[in-house]
């Protein structure tokens, strides 16, 4: 245990090397570390530990998908295609309608019973079709059905959450699953304003047909024609009204679902939203524009009219743009929302908090001080009870916080104020092996044993037990990431990364510090 082959000595001073190269950036300030981001090559090492949402402030919301919309939707749908159904087939029946989770409707004849009945397990792959004694036919989905509607919808709403997020540029954001319709979204470092604007609108954009023939005061009056809609616009007065009112067809001629981009840019000074469709909704956009020239062509976003322009040519390129008194950020928003995808259901927030920068700093420097004692304790202690040996543990401790911080940084991971406990956990264990193998050179010199054989000895005869207990702790925090939620898996982290340093260190590092001052002084005795 005292020989070092050369290959060995030149691998441990890269990987200390390489630590305290990768551990600098998270020394100078965050704005400095941008600038040489920037500034210098791509494979320097620039990244910092990200900070989680406990230290550096930043929203946490906890909302419901609605998923009762897309149930809707759906029975709507099978409420239609009932109608399409019956009609050819001259069945004659009332009352067609849908309640929580089923259609219905009444028969005139009893004896459409079987045709019906047909027709009605028809419209589905999976449904059940029962008829009361009275002639009214049901037609609902089953529990599995519906159990995988709403499955669907939270998981679709997680990953379109994902996406526009990630838009945002933020670090390490946090959004899981909460029980069967719930979604827990933390951003560190965003206003939670802008985080439930972001999320909480479903950015669902169709492009319909203006209705000319019926006029505006006749549709706020009541009188609106049957295939038509009255919808606000999307600018507001002052007092928060719509600035206008506009009649458009109800039938949707093309739907977000084909746009395949859509960027913020100007048009004469303003800002506006540029966007493409993919092939097939181009061709759709083309035909539409070319059979309508002269129309207005509504884009809706959400139920709001953005923009109803006036088709003056056909538009056979696929693209446009959308204007509405945007601001630079609004512009920017839309254009993110578009990307991203509209959301399957309306998210409701049944919970928000948010952590303020200042508590998150109070935080840091609260973990700072309890490293720093933790620090002074251990370095104290070791140089007091080993003398010459406690201090080149300590300068093997020192190294094994600048691999652990390097590790952190290297992997882009985020320290949360459980990560710090940690951290100030790995200080006190990360001379735990060195305790062992020092005390272990103590017995072998009461024993007789000269220097060089109590120190071959006492390397040699205290690895198992170092391993075998960093073992069972790197198995514990093995379980606890795999089984813990967010600031579990934080602390797991920084924990197993520690234990990792701290062999690397006591059993190479320290012992290659102890073995260098040997084979240079030749001691007579050992001061331990």
């Amino acid at each position: 245990m005292v020989y070092f082959a050369k290959w060995k000595i030149v691998l441990i001073l890269i990987v200390c090397g390489l630590g305290l190269v990768y551990a600098t950036p998270n020394l100078l300030p965050r704005e400095t570390v941008q600038s040489l981001q920037t500034n210098l090559p791509s494979w320097m090492p620039t990244s910092q530990v990200n900070l989680g949402l406990d230290l550096q402030g930043g929203s946490h919301l906890l909302m419901r998908v609605e998923w009762e919309d897309v149930l809707a939707i759906r029975l709507d749908s099978m409420e239609d295609a009932l109608r399409q159904g019956l009609r050819p087939a001259d069945i004659g029946y009332t009352g067609l309608g849908w309640d929580e989770t089923s259609v219905g409707f009444n028969l005139r004849d009893m004896a459409d019973r079987d045709q019906a009945v047909l027709i009605a397990q028809g419209i589905e792959d999976q449904v059940d079709v029962t008829v009361s004694a009275e002639g009214r036919v049901s037609v609902s989905l089953p529990e599995e059905v519906l159990l995988e509607l709403r499955s669907n919808a939270v998981a679709q709403s997680i990953e379109i959450i994902r996406r526009r997020i990630d838009e945002i540029g933020t670090t390490e954001p946090v959004i899981q699953r909460q029980g069967e319709e719930r979604i827990l979204v933390q951003v560190p470092g965003v206003d939670p304003d802008r985080v439930r604007e972001l999320i909480g609108r479903t950015a669902s954009m169709t492009f319909q047909l203006v209705d000319h023939e019926t006029a505006v005061g006749d549709a706020r009056a009541g009188r609106l024609p049957p295939g038509s809609e009255l919808l606000p616009s999307y600018e507001v007065t002052e007092d928060g009204d719509p600035e206008q009112y506009h009649v458009v067809r109800r039938r949707v001629e093309l739907s977000g679902d084909n746009l395949v981009d859509s960027q913020p840019t100007f048009q004469d000074g303003q800002p506006v939203v540029s966007f493409r469709f993919d092939a097939a909704g181009a061709r759709r956009f083309a035909e539409i524009t070319t059979e309508n020239v002269g129309r207005q062509f509504a884009i809706v976003l959400d139920g709001e009219v953005i923009s109803a322009p006036v088709i003056r040519t056909p538009i056979i390129g696929g693209s446009g743009i959308i204007e509405g008194g945007f601001t630079v950020r609004t512009a920017t928003d839309l254009a993110l929302l578009l990307r991203a995808g509209a959301l399957p259901a309306e998210l409701t927030v049944l919970e928000e908090r948010s952590v303020g920068p200042g508590l998150g700093q109070d935080s840091i420097e609260a973990g700072k001080i309890a490293a720093a004692i933790g620090f002074a304790g251990v370095v104290v202690f070791m140089f007091v009870s080993y003398g010459l040996f406690g201090l080149m543990a300590n300068v093997a401790l020192i190294l094994n916080l600048a691999l652990l911080m390097a590790a952190l940084s290297a992997l882009q991971a985020t320290l949360t104020l459980p990560g710090i406990a940690g951290i100030v956990l790995t200080v006190g264990m990360a001379v735990d092996a060195n305790v062992l193998i020092f005390e272990r050179i103590r017995e072998e010199i009461r024993q007789g044993r000269s220097p060089i054989s109590a120190i071959d000895a006492g390397y040699s005869r205290a690895l198992t037990t170092i391993v075998d207990s960093n073992v069972t702790t790197l198995i514990a925090a093995f379980l606890l990431f795999a089984l813990g939620s967010g600031p579990v898996k934080g602390f797991a982290v920084t924990l197993s990364l520690g234990i990792m340093s701290s062999m690397f260190t006591a059993i190479m590092l320290t012992r290659l510090l102890v073995v260098t001052w040997l084979r240079q002084t030749k001691p007579k005795t050992i001061p331990i």
